[in-house]
Parts: C-alpha cells; sequence; structure tokens
C-alpha cells in the first residue's frame, strides 16, 4: 500500500496543532499508519519538523501570492493576507513555537522571502501614510505573527471562533498600527 505523504503531513500537522508533544507514535496512529512506516517516511521528528516547516513555508507562500500584496491600500492588503493564511495558521502557530527551525546556519531561506514580502507591505503603508512610522516593519510583521499564533491557538482551545479569527487579528492589530492624527 503506498503511503499518502501529504496526508501524513496533513495529519501530522493537525495532531502537533493540538498537541505540541504528541510522539511519532501519535503522529503515525492519527495517520493510519504503523511507527515503522511513518520512520521510513521521516527519520525522527526532527525530519518530520522540517518537512512540516516546508508545507508551511509553501501554504504561506501560497497565502501571500492569493492575498496580491501590491494591490489596493496597504490595510486591505493586511485584511487579504490574514484571510489567506487562516486555513494555515495552526500549522504556522505550531511552526513558531519549533526554536530549532529559527536557530543557527540551518534556517530555512523560505522565512526570510515571507518576512521580506510582509515587511514590505508595512513599509509600503508606512509610505503611503497609513500605518505608523514609529513601529518599524520588522515588528509589525512579528506582531502579526504572533497574533495569528494566538489566533490559531484560541480557536484551536475552543475559547475563540474560527469566524472570528481574521476581525480580532486585523482589527488589534491594524488598531494599533494605523496613523492617528496629532491633536
Amino acid at each position: 500500500m503506498a503511503v499518502d505523504r501529504d496526508h501524513v503531513l496533513r495529519t501530522a500537522a493537525a495532531l502537533l496543532t493540538r498537541k505540541a508533544t504528541a510522539t511519532m507514535d501519535e503522529v503515525a496512529k492519527g495517520a493510519g499508519i504503523s511507527r515503522a512506516t511513518l520512520h521510513r517516511h521521516f527519520a525522527g521528528r526532527d525530519a518530520l519538523v522540517r518537512a512540516l516547516e516546508s508545507l508551511g513555508i509553501a501554504e504561506c507562500e501560497a497565502a501571500l501570492d492569493a492575498a496580491d500584496l501590491d494591490s489596493g491600500t496597504a490595510t486591505d492588503a493586511v485584511r487579504r493576507l490574514v484571510r489567506e493564511v487562516e486555513p494555515a495558521a495552526g500549522l504556522l502557530a505550531f511552526l513558531y513555537t519549533e526554536n530549532q527551525l529559527f536557530e543557527g546556519e540551518e534556517q530555512n531561506a523560505g522565512w526570510t522571502r515571507i518576512d521580506d514580502r510582509i515587511a514590505a507591505l508595512f513599509r509600503r503603508g508606512q509610505l503611503s501614510g497609513e500605518f505608523r512610522i514609529d513601529l518599524t516593519p520588522v515588528w509589525l510583521t512579528e506582531a502579526l505573527y504572533g497574533l495569528m499564533a494566538s489566533g490559531a491557538w484560541l480557536v484551536h482551545s475552543g475559547k475563540g471562533a474560527p469566524k472570528d479569527f481574521p476581525h480580532m487579528i486585523v482589527e488589534l492589530l491594524l488598531g494599533g498600527a494605523l496613523r492617528r492624527e496629532e491633536s
């Protein structure tokens, strides 16, 4: 029987999003395969996490493309981005906590590409006068990641409604990022 690698990765992502400490045995059981079969595809947890990282980066880049960040106002582009990223938010929240992905020289260049694209959006919003200039684009990018991770965990815990995810994140982020007229 051929193993559908995408199915295994998505099952692992869903499980690890709910329970970051899930074992390889639990991942295998969730995917409906044996632990030995799982290990033939992923030598260990680190290999599985690296494969999930590639999936997360691909999904995030697809969301960035779909959000068409260069069209319309920067504010509207942020709204589109959060809506497009929402389906992958749980996986990204899990990856956000996996420190080994962001340490040392082995960091995947995909994260830098994503960071650069989002920071450019915030920079565009600053240059157009939509966003505050006292907060750096890098800071706003990290704030967005933190809010999306928190939103994903809130929804997964049942403390927040999935339909509220985009609104709550965008309103909190932009409420703090919008430029205010000095009185």
